[in-house]
């Protein structure tokens, strides 16, 4: 990519997260969902660490190979067009160094924000606030370097780790969010919090966008607006989808001994027109 493109892709982005407005962002897995996403008309795209992982034949959790991510990061970017955020997982690294090390190499492949989780690889245990925020800001430091001002979305993992009363993380999660923001961070991301008035408090305590997982039980956009929220990204649920369609038609071919499972309004035609030459 063309590296004033990128930068000028990544102060775009930026702007995005002005908390005027909620920015809805649809995680991609491969060239065709962003490809698609695009066409549809979002204004940027997200990756997602899992579907990502599955389409390379892998499991979430940093087990796909650093190499094989940052390329299809590449194919996502060339394909989309717009403004494309990495999600990394924890940075594919123990150090911090390793983790700006990845950034780098995130931004080499063209994205303009990058995911960060504070916890372990593979959902496991928090690091302590002080180790997380000092990957943020090694991050932080190797994106300012590049010249490439990208958008750092800082995830805080603990509603991820608690099945419990949803309100018992925020005052640590408030306090990982400002370590965080101090450190470099642009964006907070509390995944797995649903809970409206925890949600609520964690908005009024943090001064910075905060971004939330889409699912069925989230609060629609409108409310999610009024809440404070300013992101909303759709995780793994577009990646899950697409294999849930597939399960259900290749079940009903095999039980049913049928092909009616195999219509579809979306076409040979339709796919091949979403690579078409302008």
């Amino acid at each position: 990519m063309d590296r004033q493109v990128q930068i000028d892709q990544a102060r775009a982005f930026r702007r995005m997260h002005d908390r005027t407005a909620i920015l809805l962002l649809p995680n991609a897995w491969d060239a065709g969902s962003a490809r698609l996403f695009a066409q549809r008309g979002f204004a940027a795209i997200a990756t997602t660490s899992a579907g990502v992982a599955w389409s390379l034949g892998y499991a979430d959790g940093e087990r796909a190979p650093l190499a094989e991510v940052l390329a299809a990061i590449a194919r996502i970017v060339r394909v989309a067009g717009l403004p494309v955020t990495a999600d990394i997982e924890t940075g594919y690294g123990e150090t911090p160094e390793a983790v700006a090390a990845t950034v780098r190499a995130v931004i080499a492949a063209g994205a303009v924000g990058i995911n960060l989780e504070d916890g372990r690889p593979g959902h496991g245990p928090l690091r302590p606030v002080g180790e997380a925020a000092a990957r943020i800001r090694a991050a932080r430091v190797a994106a300012d370097a590049s010249g490439v001002p990208i958008v750092i979305n800082a995830r805080v993992d603990h509603w991820l780790q608690h099945a419990t009363d949803p309100a018992a993380p925020l005052a640590d999660a408030v306090q990982r969010a400002q370590a965080y923001r101090a450190a470099g961070a642009d964006c907070i991301y509390p995944i797995g919090l649903e809970d409206r008035a925890t949600l609520a408090a964690l908005v009024q305590a943090i001064d910075a966008p905060v971004n939330v997982a889409a699912g069925a039980g989230m609060p629609a956009p409108a409310e999610l607006a009024r809440l404070g929220v300013a992101r909303v990204s759709t995780a793994t649920r577009f990646a899950t989808l697409a294999l849930a369609a597939v399960d259900r038609a290749a079940t009903a071919l095999l039980d049913g001994g049928r092909f009616d499972a195999l219509a579809s309004a979306f076409t040979y035609a339709d796919a091949q027109r979403l690579f078409a030459p302008p």
